[in-house]
């Protein structure tokens, strides 16, 4: 089997000063996912340990620095999702520094979905890092808060799709949600079908944008459907996000991988942060615009 791995750090606009930062970000994380798949770990470890990166990296809206919502507290999401449709997810979770090893944790326990307080509590008894709410809001993002100051160029969500040496597929997705999302809000992250799927014969998602717009066409599954018939997962990627902008308005993204371990990943925002490894590789590739 091919080995592959592809991680996004967001559909969004990418400002030049931020460039650098994306491009390191989403690089460690595939090498961190590339170290776990070309040691003979699993793939759902290798999602893990690649979103684990995004988590710990300020760049991006997921773990540390996440964007704050209305309380002016972080609240996060994530989930995993194996090709046998093994899978985990929280939701609205609090003090958890990283949610995608907490949603790991559930996946290997049983699925399903936990939020809020039954999540925290689930991950403070199975040993996740747990740390005070307050340990995850930078203070430059509090006064930004405080001064009613919209983040414009973060993205928000991050994402992995990972393929092993046993064939095995699996995608991850952890988020902060939006800025001053209203307390309690749920977003496409944690949901399956929209912001992750992965089928063990087909293929694997991950997306990323605007919640509300990426659950009613759900978004993920459409991306794996199109796979059918040996689509390109490029072309595949591209039809679902074609879908989405017929039915529905808003911003989003999606990365694939098919069992042959081939990339594919679109978006109708300004850029999207993406990266990517396979053994017909030499080094990462990374990009945040696709040329039209």
């Amino acid at each position: 089997m091919a080995l592959s791995i592809i991680v996004h750090g967001g559909a969004k606009t990418i400002s030049e000063d931020k460039v650098a930062a994306n491009h390191a970000g989403c690089t460690a994380a595939v090498e961190a996912g590339w170290a776990v798949l070309i040691s003979g770990g699993t793939v759902s470890e290798a999602v893990e340990a690649a979103i684990r990166v995004l988590e710990a990296d300020q760049t991006f809206n997921a773990g540390f620095r996440a964007t704050l919502n209305s309380e002016g507290e972080i609240e996060l999401d994530a989930a995993i999702m194996e090709g046998s449709l093994s899978w985990g997810a929280v939701a609205a979770v609090q003090g958890v520094r990283h949610p995608i090893s907490v949603a790991r944790m559930i996946m290997d326990d049983k699925p399903r979905l936990l939020v809020a307080r039954g999540g925290e509590q689930f991950a403070a008894d199975f040993g996740a890092e747990m740390c005070r709410k307050e340990d995850l809001v930078a203070e430059e993002q509090r006064e930004q808060w405080q001064e009613d100051m919209e983040i414009c160029d973060r993205p928000n969500t991050v994402g992995c799709v990972a393929l092993d040496s046993s064939g095995f597929l699996a995608a991850g997705t952890s988020t902060g949600g939006t800025t001053k999302q209203q307390t309690g809000r749920v977003g496409d992250s944690a949901v399956l079908g929209s912001g992750l799927y992965a089928d063990g014969k087909i293929g694997a998602c991950s997306t990323t944008g605007d919640g509300e717009s990426i659950m009613p066409v759900i978004l993920a599954k459409t991306a794996i459907d199109f796979l059918a018939g040996d689509r390109h997962p490029d072309e595949a990627a591209q039809m679902a996000i074609d879908t989405l902008v017929s039915k529905v308005k808003g911003e989003a993204g999606c990365i694939l991988l098919d069992p042959q371990g081939r990339v594919g990943w679109a978006y109708n925002s300004s850029h999207m942060a993406c990266a990517y490894m396979t053994e017909w590789q030499d080094k990462v590739a990374f990009l945040t615009q696709k040329s039209l």
